[in-house]
C-alpha cells in the first residue's frame, strides 16, 4: 500500500475506545454554548479553553469544563457528540466512557439525573449511527476515601445496565491506589468491573511508581488498567504484568506535548515486552485528537503495518466490558469488516 492507502486503511478499521473521559471529549464550542446557557463566565475565550501548561493545569481545565454540565440534556448532548466525533473521525464502533460524578454534584445535579442524560445520549448515538457505549463512573484521587465511598453508595443504589465498572483517575501522587482498597473491594463484591489509572508517564517514577501496578492488581483487584507506561522502569514488574495478562488501555496523545515521543515509544516497548495493550484517546477534544488520529499518529511514528493495526483493533474488543454474547457479536462484526477492508486494499492474509 502507498502511505495514503495505509492511512486510509487504518482510519477505516473498526475501533473500540475504552479509555475515554466524557468531559475530555467535550467540544470547546459545546462547552462555551453550555456556559452561555447556564450563565457561567469562563476564564478565557473559546479558542483558548484547551490551552494548558502541564498535566496539572490540564486536570484543572478538566474540572472547569465539568461545571457547565448541569441538566440531563447537557449530558445527553455531550455523550452523543463524543460518540459521533469518534464514529466520523475513525470508525468508532464501541466506547466505554469514564465520567466523574463528584465533578457534577456541585452543579446541583443528582447521580441518577446524570445517568438519564448519559444513557439518552448513548441510545440516540446507537440509533443514528450504530456506535454502542458503556459507562464507567470514576473517582478523582483528590476525593477523601469516606467521600468516595458515598459516591459508590450512589452508584450501587442506582444500577443501570450501561454502568459496567468503576475507575480511579487524577494524579497518583494525590491518592495512592491502596488508599481506595476498601472501596474497590466493595465495588468488586457488588459485581462492578474495576480499572484504575496507574504508572502514568506525565508523573515521575516517585509519584507513579511501577509498584503501583502490583497494588492495583493484588489489592484493588483490577480487571484492566489505564496507561501503565512507568511499569517499564522495573523489569520484574514488566514480567509480572505480562504473565498476569491484564490489558493496559494506552493513549497515543498526552496533555504534555514534550512527552509525545516518549509516550509513543513506551507503547511500542510495552507491546514488544508482550504486554496486552489497547489504543485509545483519553481526552480527545482537549488533546486535539480523535480515535483515527490516535491510531494514525502512532503508526506513522513507529512505522507499523496493517497486521499491527488489525491486532490493536481486535484487542479493543477483547478488553472491552460488553457481556460475552455481545462481545462475541462485536468481534464477528469486526472480523467481517476487516476481511472486507483487506480485500479492498489487497492486504495479504
Amino acid at each position: 500500500m502507498t502511505p495514503a492507502e495505509h492511512s486510509a486503511f487504518i482510519n477505516r478499521l473498526p475501533k473500540v475506545d475504552i479509555h475515554c473521559h466524557l468531559v475530555g471529549g467535550l467540544r470547546a464550542s459545546t462547552l462555551a454554548a453550555l456556559a452561555r446557557k447556564h450563565g457561567i463566565r469562563l476564564p478565557r475565550p473559546e479558542h483558548q479553553l484547551y490551552d494548558f501548561e502541564d498535566f496539572y493545569t490540564f486536570l484543572d481545565t478538566l474540572r472547569l469544563a465539568a461545571t457547565v454540565m448541569r441538566e440531563p440534556e447537557d449530558f445527553a448532548r455531550v455523550t452523543y457528540e463524543v460518540l459521533k466525533d469518534g464514529r466520523r473521525s475513525g470508525n468508532l464502533c464501541h466506547a466505554e466512557l469514564m465520567f466523574n460524578p463528584q465533578y457534577f454534584y456541585g452543579n446541583g445535579i443528582r447521580y441518577g439525573a446524570m445517568l438519564d442524560g448519559l444513557i439518552d445520549g448513548i441510545r440516540s448515538a446507537t440509533q443514528d449511527f450504530g456506535t454502542t457505549a458503556l459507562l464507567i463512573p470514576s473517582i478523582d484521587r483528590l476525593i477523601a476515601p469516606p467521600r468516595a465511598m458515598e459516591i459508590l453508595d450512589d452508584i450501587l443504589a442506582d444500577r443501570r445496565d450501561e454502568v459496567v465498572g468503576i475507575g480511579l483517575d487524577g494524579a497518583e501522587r494525590s491518592g495512592p491506589p491502596e488508599t481506595f482498597a476498601e472501596l474497590y473491594r466493595r465495588a468488586g463484591s457488588a459485581g462492578l468491573m474495576r480499572t484504575a489509572h496507574v504508572c502514568e508517564d506525565n508523573q515521575t517514577l516517585a509519584e507513579a511508581p511501577p509498584q503501583n501496578y502490583a497494588i492495583c492488581h493484588d489489592i484493588l483487584g483490577c480487571d484492566r488498567l489505564d496507561h501503565g507506561y512507568n511499569v517499564l522502569a522495573d523489569a520484574q514488574m514488566v514480567t509480572r504484568a505480562r504473565d498476569d495478562g491484564l490489558f493496559f488501555n494506552t493513549c497515543t496523545i498526552t496533555s504534555v506535548g514534550k512527552n509525545l515521543e516518549r509516550r509513543q515509544a513506551a507503547i511500542a516497548a510495552m507491546m514488544t515486552a508482550g504486554l496486552n495493550v489497547t489504543l485509545n484517546t483519553d481526552d480527545p477534544q482537549m488533546f486535539k485528537t480523535d480515535i483515527g488520529h490516535s491510531y494514525r499518529r502512532l503508526f506513522e511514528t513507529q512505522g507499523w503495518g496493517s497486521a499491527r493495526a488489525i491486532h490493536l483493533s481486535l484487542a479493543g474488543v477483547e478488553a472491552c466490558w460488553l457481556p460475552q454474547p455481545e462481545r462475541a457479536a462485536l468481534r464477528r462484526r469486526f472480523e467481517k469488516d476487516i476481511a472486507e477492508l483487506k480485500a479492498e486494499f489487497r492486504v495479504s492474509p
